[in-house]
């Protein structure tokens, strides 16, 4: 087998790649490998609508299966590259099988990290990144009563709502000293935290897990660092993911936590380019280098990628937006807050309607909106233009953010 432009990792960057190309008239031979037996679908629902059954699988598909045999790419499911030959243009699957290439799109996204701990691999432990990780959960709910979430950041905090709407009771462990302390504000931590404990579920922080324990086979608790022991039928593991780059690098791509990459998303390696969760870029809206785990930044790096691949070559620039449902409670966020030194907080949090803009030197540079849809479509001009507005105005929630842009003379 060989392909013109061969795509490793068929998730929201991979299939956004694969059409992206088709739509600027690539007529070359695409391959789209990944290794889960389904074809493409998004992963944000799985958390979410898909885990609390409000949304069926073919409803979260990225495209119906026949509409890439349309598309004439070719699915090369439940397969995974163990090596990449840069020189010979090809790479090795685990089941010995050998693909070339001309050009190469990297778009594995990650793998969720585990805990390095006593009885990290029993029965009832689970992550959550796949469809069939929900699936194992959801064939458990109905023994169980008791759930821990191990690790408050978005993933754990979604699981942790629809597992509370289920009845089940919940505690979330935290290590540090708030919920969502690596993405956001204390004030939004704060409110998350409180909203969480309203709806029955316990909350807490500066807790560290010291093992896990079993019973037939199956976990039964967690004990803490102090001694507690959380009673649990099934353990959740929201604890980051580990960029699946190991190939790559072991052919040679300059990187480390993650895979480096330029402004228009190449490796270090020759016709071979990295997007989505995986890609260590320079991103405007943020400080240095980074990865961005959204949609947002797969689809449109993969967007930027296939222009290059067609003879339109374009630099990867898009402001990153994310998005999160807890409840009743739809949180959306545009910018990179990491580095603000002031936030302005827009509207009353008790009415669960407001915003969170963050400032860096007078410059707004990220929102979380809580149920608040106008603040974010409108406050994405002021973090594009780095635009610094008077404060008593940004504070006022009557006021619309648009009337805070300055018009073009």
């Amino acid at each position: 087998m060989k392909y013109d432009v061969l795509i490793v990792g068929a998730g929201h960057g991979g299939a956004q790649a694969a059409l992206a190309l088709r739509q600027h008239k690539f007529d070359g031979s695409i391959g789209l490998l990944g290794d889960e037996p389904e074809p493409p679908y998004g992963r944000p629902p799985l958390s979410k609508e898909y885990f609390s059954g409000e949304k069926a699988f073919d409803r979260i598909l990225i495209r119906p299966p026949e509409f890439w045999a349309e598309k004439n790419v070719s699915l090369l499911l439940s397969r995974r590259v163990e090596k990449v030959d840069p020189t010979g243009h090809a790479v090795t699957c685990a089941d010995g099988a050998n693909i070339g290439y001309g050009t190469l799109i990297w778009a594995t996204g990650g793998r969720p990290r585990r805990l390095a701990l006593e009885g990290h691999n029993l029965k009832g432990i689970h992550t959550v990144r796949t469809r069939a990780d929900v699936d194992a959960m959801t064939q458990e709910l109905a023994q169980t009563q008791n759930v821990v979430v191990i690790g408050g950041g978005y993933i754990g905090l979604e699981a942790a709502a629809v597992l509370s709407k289920f009845g089940k009771q919940v505690t979330v462990l935290e290590a540090l000293d708030r919920v969502l302390a690596r993405v956001a504000g204390e004030p939004l931590s704060r409110f998350y935290e409180a909203e969480h404990r309203a709806h029955g579920v316990d909350v807490r922080l500066n807790v560290k897990v010291d093992s896990i324990h079993e019973k037939n086979a199956r976990v039964c608790g967690v004990r803490l660092a102090d001694g507690t022991m959380v009673p649990a039928d099934m353990v959740i593991v929201g604890i980051g993911v580990i960029p699946a780059v190991e190939p790559l690098l072991a052919a040679g791509a300059a990187g480390g936590n993650g895979v480096d990459v330029d402004s228009h998303c190449r490796t270090t390696l020759p016709d071979i380019f990295a997007i989505g969760d995986c890609a260590m870029h320079e991103n405007a809206f943020a400080r240095g280098k980074l990865r961005l785990e959204s949609v947002q930044n797969a689809n449109d790096q993969a967007a930027a990628v296939a222009k290059t691949i067609t003879g339109n070559p374009t630099a990867y620039h898009a402001v990153p937006w994310f998005w999160s449902n807890q409840y009743d409670l739809h949180l959306q966020t545009v910018g990179i807050s990491t580095g603000y030194d002031q936030i302005v907080v827009r509207g009353d949090m008790a009415s669960r309607s407001f915003s969170l803009v963050y400032l860096r030197e007078g410059r707004v540079i990220a929102l979380d909106c809580v149920n608040a849809p106008k603040d974010y479509v409108q406050g994405r001009a002021l973090v594009i233009g780095g635009i610094s507005p008077p404060l008593d105005q940004l504070k006022d929630p009557a006021l619309l953010l648009k009337t805070l842009v300055p018009t073009a003379a």
